[in-house]
């Protein structure tokens, strides 16, 4: 299902947005007259018309490409998007602009004038346009033209917000096919899509799986990947079903199961009842790391800080820059005591962290900042870098892979 998205009716009114009804009664256009841009918004040289190198979508608006964007991400139907903008009429009157509300704009493809939304349907995050809309390719929609004129926007995309992926209910939901496979316990499949692994998880394992599940009448109660994020759990953890057909999987497999009622929640109040179906691809078998065989003192090839914090880069990292003490970061990590027993792991959880390092022990906070993004590095924290005698007590020793600085 396309959701759509509109700006609140206050923001709309912030803006200068809304219609006003002429003397007549015979529409809405907005009071232009009344709209001033802030500083710095003042129309561009070409505002009249696009230049000879501009480039045109095949709805006839007219585009040139101010600034690139930081990535390849492009926003579809389903998203929302955080914009910053200006818009003028073609002889260079301001009518609206994000700057005058002094925060971007929340708008959906679904939401805007077709000439725009065109143009937005192509941009990445970060990516600032200038843009010539036609008359013929505006509409009531947002940003309302004056008197359904052409206009000219500067537009920048600061953020996609994904909204919930459409998943089609499976043909065969009600019962399975003729081709499907069944186990003696019940439980029938059908492959989908082959994987590229070679190991089957166990049911001791945990699993990073995309998922989506139906009643046999074609509800969906549950998606992952409607969600857009993956789910990781342990197989000992899940209905029989699940901990059943998973270990029939390699990595990349993506199955049909139909769950009979006794592998599934077996009617249980509040639970979907009836026979289950899922949908599952089995992205990684997650299993703990090893115990690191120095993990009781630094071996002599670690380097020590001021601090006493020690550390020995495992992974060299493919970024250049280091976060700040004050950054964002997501990381896996894994953590142990000396005697090698392990107290925490986002890798054996197969979601990895995110969290600013102002929130941190300060052995990680220390440490983190010597990295670059890709790198993994393993840190021998002292007790007064680390939890001062609280649990766990003692030097601690982490692995620790900087994924991104935020």
């Amino acid at each position: 299902m396309r959701i759509p998205y509109f700006v609140v009716s206050a923001i709309v009114m912030a803006m200068g947005l809304c219609g006003c009804e002429n003397k007549e009664g015979a529409g809405t256009t907005p009071a232009v007259a009344s709209f001033t841009a802030p500083p710095g918004q003042e129309a561009p040289p070409d505002v009249a018309a696009p230049p000879a190198e501009a480039q045109k979508t095949p709805g006839g608006t007219s585009y040139i490409i101010l600034s690139k964007g930081v990535n390849a991400d492009k926003p579809n139907d389903e998203d929302a998007m955080s914009v910053e903008y200006t818009a003028w009429t073609r002889d260079g009157r301001p009518f609206a602009s994000s700057k005058s509300t002094g925060r971007p704009a929340r708008v959906g493809l679904g939401g805007v004038v077709p000439g725009l939304s065109e143009v937005l349907r192509d941009m990445t995050k970060g990516e600032q346009r200038r843009v010539w809309i036609p008359a013929n390719q505006t509409s009531d929609a947002w940003p309302i033209p004056p008197n359904g004129q052409a206009i000219t926007m500067e537009v920048s995309l600061m953020a996609i917000i994904v909204g919930p992926k459409t998943i089609p209910v499976p043909v065969d939901v009600a019962e399975p096919p003729a081709d499907s496979q069944k186990s003696k316990s019940g439980l029938t499949w059908k492959v989908l899509s082959e994987g590229t692994g070679k190991v089957r998880p166990k049911a001791s394992d945990t699993v990073s799986v995309h998922y989506s599940g139906w009643t046999t009448d074609g509800k969906m109660f549950d998606s992952s990947e409607a969600r857009r994020t993956p789910a990781s759990f342990p197989l000992s953890g899940v209905i029989a079903g699940w901990t059943e057909g998973v270990q029939l999987m390699v990595e990349g497999e993506r199955r049909r199961f139909w769950i009979p009622v006794d592998l599934a929640y077996k009617n249980a109040p509040g639970k979907p009842a009836g026979m289950l179906v899922f949908d599952i691809e089995l992205l990684k078998i997650v299993r703990p790391p090893e115990t690191p065989k120095d993990v009781a003192a630094p071996p002599a090839d670690a380097v020590k800080t001021a601090s006493g914090l020690a550390s020995k880069v495992l992974v060299p990292g493919s970024g250049t820059r280091h976060p700040v003490a004050t950054s964002r970061v997501k990381v896996d990590y894994s953590g142990w005591t000396t005697d090698g027993k392990m107290f925490d792991s986002s890798v054996s959880r197969g979601q990895p962290a995110t969290f600013a390092l102002t929130q941190v022990i300060a052995g990680w906070t220390e440490g983190v900042q010597l990295m670059v993004e890709g790198e993994k590095r393993r840190f021998w924290i002292p007790q007064d870098l680390a939890y001062k005698g609280r649990a766990p007590k003692g030097m601690l020793v982490f692995d620790v892979e900087l994924i991104e600085i935020q």
